[in-house]
């Protein structure tokens, strides 16, 4: 039974052959097998298996003249021929035609390759998909933020940050939370009652844990990660991660307004933007329902 479809193609000169594989790779064609000697090469496309040789002496002349004549052609189907036109402008290639249907604003153009191969490039670029991002808007919204005590002369100065971040994208005072807790192994258990409250529309988890001789911080990380991450996902409410987990008290110095920033702030502006975001995803499901009848919806004529 038929397995697969392999096209082969000829160029008699080595150094040919190597632009011509460069140049495929380049655009999207994975190389399959080939050999060091440069005579072959062997590409994958999605639909279909493309291979370049080299016209070796062994040919007899009449059958390299044959394959001179049916080698010119190739044609190749791409998701963006633009960015295809970049690459061989770069390389100088020659254009010998290039157009563009106005209906389907599909583009279809020609190279003269290395080797007498002449290819042509035809697809219609992809549009990408509207993205839905969350606003850096804070107006309205309320905000819990769960801090530890300990180490408080970094979480202190995270929290700072935070308190910032929110007021900074239009956060008001008495619409923002603030609870202490002893440590990072209590945020997520603070963190769930928070949000299961359903009065916030995010919270932000800042914290410090510093290594020390001991396993111990490796199981408080894993344990606080893990958690925070379950009561996101479990109520629904968006969690900022703003628990540092460095090796020294310098890392989480730079961390916390030094050289590596406020974590704590960046934290904050993360909650902004996802709060938004499940606000706008909530408006589009919704819009996207009301524009569907629903089966009992339609009205049904009288029957005579």
């Amino acid at each position: 039974m038929l397995k697969s479809l392999h096209i082969g193609r000829y160029v008699s000169d080595p150094k040919d052959l190597r632009v011509l594989a460069e140049f495929l790779r380049a655009i999207g064609f994975d190389s399959v097998a080939g050999e060091e000697d440069g005579r072959s090469a062997m590409l994958s496309a999605p639909l279909a298996l493309l291979s370049l040789n080299s016209l070796a002496r062994e040919y007899p002349a009449e059958v390299r003249e044959r394959l001179k004549d049916v080698n010119r052609m190739l044609v190749i189907e791409v998701s963006n021929p633009d960015v295809v036109f970049e690459i061989a402008q770069k390389r100088e290639f020659k254009l010998l035609a290039d157009a563009t249907n106005p209906k389907t604003q599909e583009r279809s153009f020609s190279l003269e390759l290395p080797g007498e191969i002449v290819l042509s490039i035809h697809g219609r670029p992809e549009e990408a998909a509207a993205a839905l991002e969350g606003q850096l808007n804070a107006a309205g919204k309320r905000f819990a933020i769960v801090v530890s005590r300990f180490n408080s002369f970094i979480t202190e100065r995270l929290l700072q940050g935070a308190l910032d971040g929110l007021r900074r994208a239009g956060a008001e005072n008495e619409r923002i939370a603030v609870i202490r807790v002893p440590g990072s192994f209590e945020i997520p258990s603070a963190a769930r009652t928070l949000a299961e409250t359903g009065k916030y529309d995010a919270v932000i988890c800042v914290g410090c844990l510093l290594r020390g001789d001991t396993a111990h911080y490796d199981v408080i990380v894993n344990e606080v990660t893990r958690g925070i991450g379950q009561s996101a996902q479990e109520t629904g409410v968006p969690h900022a991660f703003a628990v540092l987990t460095c090796e020294t008290l310098e890392q989480a110095i730079d961390r916390a307004g030094l050289k590596m920033g406020n974590k704590g702030f960046e934290a904050a502006l993360a909650a902004v933007e996802m709060a938004n975001l499940k606000t706008g995803v909530r408006s589009q499901v919704s819009g996207l329902r009301k524009g569907k009848a629903t089966p009992g919806s339609r009205k049904r004529k009288p029957r005579s």
